[in-house]
């Protein structure tokens, strides 16, 4: 039995946000039907990585999800959704109010088909304000959080290229849609779930907003080095690099005990995790000096037996075939495409110990179970070929 067993949930959604919040539904055991236009929708070329041009980021996002093709912009195809939506917990999307209201997926024409549906919504900004339906992709939200302005260096702000904002933003819709999935067996009625990249950015660069606001301090970026604590850095060994982050001061203790400096738990600059990341850059440079005699391997063991926390910098093809991933089973490695390859997908990163989830299925190809779902509401195979050849799936 799986938590979320006969949830029935339409996929709208683009890109990132939308698409992962069904993909943690759909992996905890609900039925995603993932509804993209005739042809294919354009991210599901992102990141090409096999042979028919299926990228990455698709290749994550749907797993466990049916595919369905369909223009609801058509009379035939506003019918459909319809129907779809008699049948549906949840709609999942993440597309503009207008763009919603003309494909009668507002909640006001959700909750007149059917009132138990809720609506979760993925947006750049939210349903009100002035930048209520702007456009935004995960950069915009990482600009917008403050912590872009941190990155880097003074002067030069810099982004990450791990999709941090779309990513927060679907894993609190989630959240967000199973509490509502929660309240509807009290209240019988579905509800809007509104999340946004900028709600999500806000959150995530709260407390340096907090900071700013009660202080007035205003922070400027100091490359890999922390703000609050060091040594906290990326440092170069003699075959790679590491990270180590050291915080408080039994680690402190540890740390200078290993770097053979015992005169430094005395010294005033080093007192606090505050005045250490103050002098942040003289501690970064006696751990460069211990580090650059060493491999990797070498100075990770020597920090773990002293019990100070650090980790290797790995590349992205490291990750999948990194011992700590591989026993602790953080990837399916799932057949897809023609020739089939196998392709690592990540699990989602929460493990229930009685109802766990996994990936059961393989992403679906662009419009295979288009003429099962239409058979299932009703049509005859005669109206499905009449559907398809009107362009209408």
């Amino acid at each position: 039995m799986s938590v979320l067993d006969n949830i029935r949930v339409l996929d709208f959604g683009r890109y990132v946000a939308g698409p992962y919040c069904a993909t943690l539904l759909a992996e905890f055991g609900a039925e995603v039907i993932r509804i993209e236009k005739i042809g294919g929708s354009e991210d599901r070329f992102l990141l090409p990585a096999l042979e028919t041009g299926e990228g990455a980021l698709f290749l994550q996002m749907s797993r466990n999800k049916k595919s369905m093709t369909l223009d609801p912009m058509k009379d035939e195809g506003r019918e459909l959704v319809r129907r779809l939506v008699a049948t549906a917990d949840v709609v999942v999307a993440n597309l503009p109010p207008t763009t919603l209201e003309a494909m009668g997926l507002d909640f006001a024409s959700i909750s007149a088909i059917n009132p138990r549906t809720i609506l979760t919504l993925a947006t750049g900004f939210g349903q009100s304000g002035p930048m209520a339906g702007h456009l935004a992709f995960d950069s915009i939200g990482q600009a917008m959080s403050g912590g872009v302005y941190l990155s880097g260096h003074e002067g030069q702000p810099s982004r990450t290229q791990i999709l941090w904002c779309d990513f927060g933003t679907a894993l609190h819709c989630a959240y967000g849609t199973a509490m509502a999935l929660i309240a509807r067996e009290t209240t019988g009625r579905g509800q809007v779930v509104d999340g946004s990249l900028f709600a999500t950015a806000a959150m995530l660069g709260s407390a340096f907003a907090t900071e700013a606001t009660l202080t007035g301090r205003d922070r400027v970026g100091v490359g890999n080095r922390s703000f609050a604590a060091a040594p906290a850095d990326i440092f170069a060994t003699k075959d790679g690099w590491i990270i180590c982050q050291v915080v408080g001061k039994p680690l402190f203790r540890r740390w200078a005990a290993l770097m053979e400096e015992p005169g430094w738990l005395d010294d005033e600059r080093f007192s606090t995790d505050d005045s250490r990341a103050l002098h942040g850059g003289i501690i970064s440079d006696r751990m460069q000096l211990w580090c650059e005699s060493r491999t990797s391997a070498d100075a990770l063991s020597e920090l773990a037996t002293a019990r100070i926390p650090a980790g290797p910098v790995l590349r992205p093809g490291e990750l999948v075939r990194h011992p700590q991933a591989e026993a602790t089973g953080l990837f399916d490695w799932v057949d897809y495409g023609t020739p089939s390859r196998p392709v690592p997908l990540a699990r989602a990163p929460v493990f229930l110990s009685e109802t766990p989830g996994g990936i059961r299925e393989k992403p679906a190809m662009l419009g295979e179970h288009t003429d099962a779902i239409l058979r299932s509401l009703g049509y005859a195979q005669a109206q499905i070929n009449v559907l398809r050849s009107q362009r209408v799936i």
